[in-house]
């Protein structure tokens, strides 16, 4: 994970703190007992006044309970059902694409290992072929959609079609990492394998997916959603929390294979069982490719399967997807040598569906989790005291260099906080001279400060065990004379969108004509912050500023040219 507290690992969390859940200590509840044991999970829905979430459990063969809680329409007070109550799942849709991909490789019309170019010509040659098995394990090095059409200034309710993404997609220019180097979440692979869907059966997604995948199975209250206007009956819409006021999340995609697939918690389930139990050689065969680890080029696995992940969860073996766009929150839970699946949808932003879900598989499995368990957790290391001004000398700043950005180490309140450039920061708190732990974010991070010939070294040590040493640097402050060199219009033809950086009250600000105005703040040389995000600045051969170069999570270096 390498310090992706704030930028990735919520769903990692959430798992995490689920799986500390005191439940999986209580006794199974008798039947009469089970529906109440639910109940106090999602005690958080009871009302109508409120969005809601539906559960479903999948064990011994059927469903074995479901339940709906809360509201699917606040304004009209419409109760969610486990069967009818249809939610839009956002990334839980990436298992079906795949499916949908492996149905026509078992037709002989394509393989997993046809470069995308074969299919959809009008992707850039980038001089690597990229492959469907590469868009399939978000392994292609490609830019993510959302990320580029938000930097070129859409909004995430706007209308957002296959074709302007295609027409993105088109314009692009360099890949993030070569195909099979790395792991980087990337929604654009799956709107291309929907295409590749569409382009080769003859058949719309939406067409090809219900012709050969819903009806078959029997989900009848399932589709894809590629019409922003098309009218779904017992849909549950969307919302959010804002400073305590209840407000409507709006969501307009006409796009699927990434996202917008439009079910239930019941029909979830039913598809869980159907990969859990293949009713045929085929079937098994395509599951089995599903559920393999993808393998980068060098060989190592990073638990991402095929439109999957494989999540071990107390012992057992757990093969996941959540998923998340405006107020909706979704996550399907299947374990398959328990037969057991479990499903949580929700139209509240803040649900927290993983962690739900994943509470009621507690009730469920207690019997299995039992057999599987490997002891006690070891309790976390105690915090010592230590004087202010000791900890003030570990105050500084820390270059991030994987993600191009930094950390800042500072004292408030008695406490040195960790803070990252996007605003988001955590207090640590000692736990030997140099050790420190972070505290509020439920799981055992560390922190440790070491003095190394090129100077002091700050390591982060993530809950899975990887570590991230950053070193230090001298932060220099900007002054309104320097920024004035960086001012200017900035173009990027991959986006075909501009920036305006214009210095303004004694700051460097970025401007576009759909997007708030966001400060620079420089960080080192040429590099500056842009809220969580970098940019670095490129000089011509005579040191005048030609270019600024943007990195965010999910983009590397997207060039925008100065004009």
């Amino acid at each position: 994970m390498k310090d992706r507290f704030y930028l990735k690992s919520c769903l990692f969390l959430a798992v995490l703190l689920a799986g500390a859940a005191p439940l999986a200590g209580q006794q199974v509840p008798d039947a009469d007992d089970m529906e109440a044991s639910v109940d106090s999970i999602f005690s958080a829905f009871d009302g109508p006044n409120q969005p809601g979430a539906a559960v479903a459990v999948w064990q011994d063969g059927k469903i074995a309970f479901s339940k709906g809680y809360g509201s699917a329409n606040v304004e009209y007070g419409i109760p969610v059902t486990p069967d009818e109550t249809i939610f839009h799942v956002a990334s839980v849709s990436k298992q079906f694409t795949v499916y949908a991909i492996l149905l026509l490789q078992a037709d002989g019309k394509l393989s997993l290992d046809d470069p995308i170019r074969k299919h959809i010509p009008e992707v850039p040659d980038f001089g690597t072929p990229i492959t469907l098995r590469h868009l399939a394990s978000h392994t292609s090095g490609m830019r993510d959609q959302w990320s580029l059409l938000q930097m070129a200034g859409w909004r995430m309710d706007d209308v957002i079609t296959v074709d302007h993404i295609l027409k993105l997609v088109e314009r692009q220019k360099d890949l993030n990492f070569q195909p099979g180097e790395e792991f980087n979440y990337c929604n654009t692979g799956f709107t291309l394998l929907a295409e590749t869907v569409a382009r080769t059966s003859g058949l719309t997604f939406a067409e090809f997916t219900q012709e050969r995948i819903f009806e078959p199975l029997g989900l009848e209250h399932t589709l894809f959603y590629d019409d922003h206007e098309k009218i779904v009956p017992n849909r549950a819409y969307s919302y959010y929390r804002e400073n305590d006021v209840l407000k409507k999340a709006v969501l307009s995609f006409a796009n699927a294979g990434a996202t917008s697939l439009f079910t239930t918690a019941e029909d979830l389930v039913r598809w869980a069982d159907h990969l859990n139990n293949p009713p045929s050689q085929k079937v098994e065969a395509m599951v089995a490719q599903m559920d393999r680890l993808a393998v980068l080029n060098n060989g190592e696995t990073f638990g991402g399967a095929y439109g999957q992940f494989i999540s071990p969860y107390k012992g057992l073996k757990q093969i996941q997807h959540g998923g998340a766009d405006a107020g909706y929150r979704s996550y399907l839970g299947r374990f398959p040598e328990q037969d057991f699946a479990v499903a949580v949808v929700s139209n509240y932003a803040d649900s927290g569906p993983n962690r739900l879900a994943l509470q009621v598989a507690d009730l469920f499995l207690k019997d299995h989790i039992e057999e599987q368990e490997e002891g006690p957790v070891p309790p976390e290391p105690p915090t010592i005291a230590m004087d202010e001004d000791v900890l003030k000398a570990f105050e500084g700043y820390y270059w991030f260099d994987e993600q191009q950005t930094y950390r800042r180490i500072y004292l408030k309140d008695g406490y040195l906080m960790y803070h990252r450039a996007g605003g988001a920061e955590n207090r640590i708190a000692p736990i030997g001279p140099n050790q420190f732990k972070m505290l509020d974010v439920g799981v055992n991070a560390l922190v440790e400060f070491t003095e190394e010939n090129q100077g002091r070294v700050m390591t982060f040590k993530d809950p899975g065990g990887e570590i991230t040493r950053m070193a230090s640097f001298d932060y220099v402050e900007g002054d309104p004379d320097l920024f004035e060199r960086y001012a200017g219009t900035y173009y990027s033809p991959e986006l075909d969108t501009s920036y305006q950086l214009v210095v303004e009250n004694g700051k460097l600000m970025a401007r576009h004509n759909r997007l708030p105005d966001v400060p620079l703040s420089l960080i080192r040389g040429d590099r500056f912050s842009i809220g969580p995000y970098s940019a670095l600045f490129k000089r011509n051969p005579d040191g005048e500023i030609s270019a600024m170069l943007v990195t965010t999570g999910r983009i590397r270096d997207l060039v925008f040219e100065k004009q």
